[in-house]
Parts: structure tokens; sequence; C-alpha cells
């Protein structure tokens, strides 16, 4: 059963607030001359007065944006040099070893500092140069064409080229004065070497 407006019991009747309207009686009136709307937007006041902001309606910060510029009025050189700086966050950068003066007279007092010529020192003796990749499994075919070029299963692609070209000049009948006495000695090269190539170990 509905309550009467006139029970003993009835205080008022609450009505639920309209959050936009609350909302844009909490903003202030926008900046903009003549202008009574609230200023939903927030726009950047320019350089010199970074963190501090204008309070528009959504039609002025529009308008205000079109001609908004940062640099307007820089140099170029000043603009460009902006940029750079801006790679960094704008924070100061030095030259590696620039300031390693200072950092040994802040530490001058401290026995337990690290030298930084003995860190470095250090640093420079755990380098090691790249590990070979691990050389995959020969196969008995594969071993057998090294053996053939009086190679081990350790042999690199150009160790192997280098073998071969020794092998055919000193085997060749056109080397070495026509002699075919080792003609089936270098066909049996030439097969190890194709097959080696054919397996990609040179």
């Amino acid at each position: 059963m509905p309550m009467k407006p006139d029970s003993k019991i009835f205080d008022r009747i609450r009505v639920k607030p309209d959050p936009e309207r609350l909302r844009r009686q909490q903003l202030p009136t926008c900046e903009w001359a003549g202008c009574e709307n609230a200023a939903t937007h927030k726009a950047p006041k320019g350089r010199g007065a970074e963190g501090l902001f204008h309070n528009f309606c959504i039609d002025h910060v529009r308008e205000y944006n079109k001609t908004y510029n940062y640099f307007a009025g820089m140099k170029e050189e000043a603009v460009a040099a902006y940029h750079k700086d801006s790679l960094t966050g704008h924070r100061p950068t030095w030259t590696m070893g620039v300031n390693a003066r200072s950092w040994v007279k802040s530490n001058a007092g401290d026995e337990n500092a690290p030298d930084p010529s003995v860190v470095l020192r250090r640093a420079r003796a755990r380098r090691t140069p790249n590990p070979e990749p691990p050389r995959r499994k020969l196969k008995s075919l594969e071993v057998k064409s090294l053996e053939v070029l009086s190679l081990t299963e350790t042999a690199t692609g150009p160790e192997i080229k280098s073998r071969f070209k020794e092998l055919v000049k000193r085997h060749h009948p056109d080397a070495n004065g026509g002699d075919r006495s080792s003609e089936d000695l270098l066909q049996e090269i030439i097969r190890a070497y194709n097959h080696l190539k054919s397996v990609g170990l040179c």
C-alpha cells in the first residue's frame, strides 16, 4: 500500500539526482570570453607554464586546439634540440666514463665502495667469445667422405673447400703432367666433396 503524503511518518520525497547535472554544477565556468557553459575540458597553457591548464567547454577547447602550437616563437635549432632531448625524457646524459672521477670522489671515504677500474676489469674477464654452435652428429658416409679428403670430423666448411682444391690440383692429369694413375682417386675425391656439399658441410 503506497504511503500518503499526510502520513505521520512521511518525511520528504527523495529524488535521485542527475549525476551529469551534479557534475556540471561542480565544474568551473568556461574561461572563453563571454561563455557561460561548464568547463568540461582542460587545455595546456603552453610553454613555460607546464602543468597549468585552461578550463574550456567542448566547443571552445576545440577552437583553442586548432591554433595551439607549443613551439610557437621558437627557433628551428631550439625545436630540434627539444626533440633530441625528448629521446632521453629531457634528463641529462653524459658520455661513458665522463663522471668516473666524480664517482670516485663521492665514494672516496667509503672503504667498501668498489674501485671502478676493478669492476670493469672483472666484467671484461667474465666476457667470453661466443661459443661455436654445436655441430651436428655426422653420419658414416659423411665421416668416410671427410677421410677421403684426409680431414677430421671437426673440419670446417672453408677447410673442406681448401683441401678439395689442393687435392684436385695434385691429382688432376692437367696439373700432374698427364699422369692418369690417380684418376680413380680424383673421382673418389670429387664424389666425397660433392656429398659433403650436398649435406651442407661446405
